[in-house]
């Protein structure tokens, strides 16, 4: 399978020729325009340098991407804002969770993704106020704290947290449960 990385790049290296102008002019040229939408931009860029549709589109992708916020703390992008104070419940959580042994944390756009083998469960903000935890197990026993989602999903159980008090002995009996059918 080819790399898509190499082909992105090689593909910037024929625009940037095609053009005569550097990635970062390029990058430029779209911020200068004050378009916000890819679609837009993309045509923007196929009128003005003559362009095909697909390296129209590649050229605002990657542009869109080289302008985003990159943060040394994934965590800052997830908990900004108004669900800042979430972030506390969040890592008092994942302490607990860290004592279970050994897995993997990959922080998503708006979430933490928590894998063994395969993914247990997912963590992030479900509003400015609550975070929501998703669970992988099977058959847990019936709770008003847990909610059943349908077969097919991320993940069969959700719940919502508020206060550190809610780090209790069943949710982590849960999470336990989950952690061990990972692998």
């Amino acid at each position: 399978m080819a790399d898509p990385v190499a082909g992105i790049a090689k593909q910037i290296t024929h625009i940037e020729a095609k053009t005569g102008q550097s990635f970062a002019a390029l990058c430029q040229l779209i911020v200068d325009s004050g378009l916000a939408k890819v679609g837009e931009q993309r045509s923007m860029l196929m009128q003005r340098l003559g362009l095909g549709y697909g390296d129209a589109n590649m050229l605002a992708l990657q542009a869109k991407a080289a302008a985003a916020p990159v943060a040394d703390d994934p965590l800052e992008l997830i908990y900004s804002g108004a669900k800042a104070g979430l972030r506390p419940l969040h890592e008092a959580l994942i302490a607990r969770i860290d004592a279970l042994g050994g897995y993997e944390k990959a922080a998503k756009k708006g979430y933490v993704s928590l894998r063994r083998k395969k993914q247990f469960a997912m963590l992030g903000p479900a509003n400015q106020r609550q975070l929501e935890l998703g669970l992988n197990a099977k058959a847990l026993a019936d709770s008003p704290r847990l909610k059943a989602m349908p077969a097919g999903g991320m993940c069969q159980y959700t719940l919502r947290l508020s206060t550190l008090d809610e780090i209790d002995a069943e949710l982590l009996a849960w999470l336990a449960a989950a952690f061990q059918a990972a692998g």
